[in-house]
């Protein structure tokens, strides 16, 4: 079964938080939510989160993927936790699939991450993700791979990124499997 870690703080976008982790369990995959801290947590819009693990406590396990969900100050607090970017230079390292969507890239950005890579991010983030990488090429469309790593805008592109997720990890049968079953 494919592992994935999902960590979150506060101001989490509630939207891709759930969207992600709801589609990726209707694959049966294995998501692990992670505040840093294990406590509940906040989102944008106010509502309250329950995470299954703190991030020190699980941040060593074999991970297949992580995902990054925006939302603000959650990307600038994911992009300051000495703990997530060890987890993601660790993937990295490893070959692994790194995910991040809406603000969350530019904590890739800033990681070096991005260098030389085709991304996307929420669009008032563009110029923050050229800034921090100039060598990253930045596009529009929803959703963007390329090799390990997939971005995408925000909110609205949430279900498509998870799908794309969904592919990544599981192939496209699985994906087009979920994408009918909820309709998209």
């Amino acid at each position: 079964m494919q592992k994935v870690l999902v960590p979150f703080t506060e101001g989490v976008e509630e939207i891709e938080f759930v969207a992600i982790v709801d589609i990726l369990r209707r694959a049966d995959i294995h998501v692990t939510t992670a505040s840093l801290d294990g406590e509940t947590v906040q989102g944008r819009s106010n509502i309250t989160m329950q995470a299954d693990a703190a991030l020190a406590d699980v941040m060593n396990d074999a991970w297949d993927m992580i995902v990054l969900p925006g939302g603000l100050p959650n990307a600038h607090l994911l992009r300051d936790d000495s703990n997530v970017k060890a987890v993601v230079e660790q993937l990295r390292s490893e070959r692994k699939s790194i995910a991040a969507i809406c603000a969350a890239p530019t904590a890739l950005a800033a990681y070096g991450i991005t260098a030389g890579m085709k991304v996307t991010a929420y669009p008032a983030c563009r110029a923050d993700m050229e800034t921090l990488q100039p060598s990253s090429v930045y596009m529009d469309n929803d959703v963007v791979e390329d090799d390990f790593l997939i971005t995408s805008r925000g909110a609205g592109t949430a279900v498509a990124f998870a799908l794309r997720l969904i592919a990544r990890l599981c192939g496209e049968e699985k994906a087009e499997e979920i994408r009918q079953s909820i309709v998209a």
